[in-house]
Parts: structure tokens; C-alpha cells; sequence
């Protein structure tokens, strides 16, 4: 996929990376990300992965914009008070940059629900940027019987964790069997928190695109805003583990 003489000035500064190039900007331009979540994780995430040139950014949610919503959710105004956040999530990325395609999803995801997005729509990576844990366990199901690639973030309070899962690697299953109880979103969240997990997934996804790298495949990577550190806890694969049940294939 060539890239016209606005894009290459638009992503100068990415093009000239080592390992990059416009090789690399030109399956950016090819790329389809569906972000699951527009509110304080998929606002960084989209923004950035827009930013960076990813030809399609989905995004599902079936929330509106609420005023609490607006000390995190980068992605909406007051503006946007009591409009549907897809809506405003995708002015707000066109906004950004125009080429980008949003298709939006207004739908509560379920395990179900994305195994027939993913078949349907055939993107490369998704994006977990929910705060439920019921719908975070969805996505990695359905993630790991489609073998789509997805990284996950969570943010809790003043900290964030992410680990990326491909096709072959241990999924959030082989580090919690059981969903959590605990709801990020509803127990309090210092704004900035979600802005440096979001960024760190577009990241992510950006690599894997790319190809360059290491992934954090394996490996949870954890944030304390308090004491201003990251931490890698390594993740082996469970026995047993539905990542361990479905074969390259796809099949149980």
C-alpha cells in the first residue's frame, strides 16, 4: 500500500525510525485495530494508534458520555455530555486524522458477540480497554479461539497493568483462572493512570504490527503511580488453560 505525499509528511518523524521506514507506515495504512472500550483506556489508545497511521480504528461501546466520565476519557468534550461515546470517540479521532476509518460497534461485547466481529470484520489486533472483568474475560476467550492477538490493560485505583497475548502465548486465563470481582471503573481511578496504560497498548499494538521488538507476550507489566514504578512479573502458560486446548488452527 504506497503512501501519498501528505501521509509521508504526516508521519515523517515516524519513517525516518530504524525499522520503521515506509515499509513499515505502509502496513500501519493496512492495518484494522478494534479497540473494545472508548473511555479512559481506549481515549489514549485510539488517539494514538490514529495518530500513528492505523488505517481502521473500531470501536465498540454501548455507554454515553457522562460528566464523570470526563476527568480520564480524552476521547469526549462537555461537550458530548449524553451522546453515544462512538459517536463522539470517532469525531474526535477523524478530527485527529481524517484518512483513518472508524467503524463503530454499539454493542455490549460477549464472548459471542466479538467470535462474530472478529470472523466478520477480520482485524489484526484488539484492543482490551474495558473496566468490566466479565467482558474482559470475553474478549480473551473469544480472542484466543478466533487466534487473534489482543493486548490487555486494567487499571485500578493509582495503578495499570497490560500483557499481550498472540496465538501461542499464555492468555490472562493462565494468570486468572476466575474473573476478579473487582471493577476498576466503579472503585476510583486517578485520571492519568489510564493515559499511560492506553499509550503503552497502542505501543504494543504498533510492534506487533511491525513486527519489531519484544512483546509483552508472557509477561504482565505493572504500574504504581505512587511510587512511580513498573514492575514484569513473568506468566507461565496454565495447564489446561483454554490457550492450551485450541491449536494454531483455531480448533478445540
Amino acid at each position: 500500500m504506497q503512501l501519498n505525499t501528505e501521509e509521508k509528511e504526516r508521519y515523517a518523524r515516524q519513517i525516518m525510525l530504524p525499522d520503521f521506514g515506509e515499509a513499515g507506515q505502509a502496513k500501519l495504512k493496512a492495518a484494522r485495530v478494534l479497540v473494545v472500550g472508548a473511555g479512559g483506556l481506549g481515549s489514549p489508545a485510539a488517539f494514538y494508534l490514529a495518530a500513528a497511521g492505523i488505517g481502521t480504528v473500531a470501536l465498540a461501546d454501548f455507554d454515553q458520555v457522562e460528566l464523570s466520565n470526563l476527568q480520564r476519557q480524552l476521547l469526549h468534550t462537555t461537550a458530548d455530555l449524553g451522546r453515544r461515546k462512538i459517536d463522539s470517540g470517532r469525531e474526535s479521532l477523524q478530527a485527529l486524522n481524517p484518512a483513518v476509518q472508524v467503524p463503530v460497534y454499539a454493542e455490549r461485547i460477549t464472548q459471542e458477540s466479538l467470535q462474530h466481529l472478529l470472523q466478520s470484520e477480520h482485524f489484526d489486533m484488539v484492543v482490551d480497554a474495558v473496566d468490566d472483568p466479565l467482558t474482559k474475560f470475553a474478549i480473551n476467550d473469544a480472542c484466543v479461539r478466533m487466534q487473534v492477538p489482543f493486548v490487555h490493560g486494567g487499571i485500578l485505583r493509582y495503578q495499570g497493568q497490560l500483557m499481550t497475548y498472540v496465538p501461542g502465548s499464555p492468555c490472562l486465563r493462565c494468570l486468572f483462572p476466575e474473573a476478579p470481582k473487582t471493577n476498576g471503573g466503579k472503585n476510583g481511578v486517578l485520571g492519568s493512570v489510564p493515559g499511560v496504560i492506553g499509550s503503552l497498548q497502542a505501543t504494543e499494538v504498533i510492534k506487533f504490527l511491525l513486527g519489531i521488538g519484544e512483546l509483552l507476550t508472557g509477561r504482565l507489566v505493572t504500574y504504581d503511580s505512587l511510587a512511580m514504578s513498573f514492575r514484569t512479573i513473568m506468566v507461565p502458560q496454565r495447564v489446561h488453560c483454554v490457550c492450551q486446548d485450541i491449536d494454531r488452527s483455531g480448533r478445540e
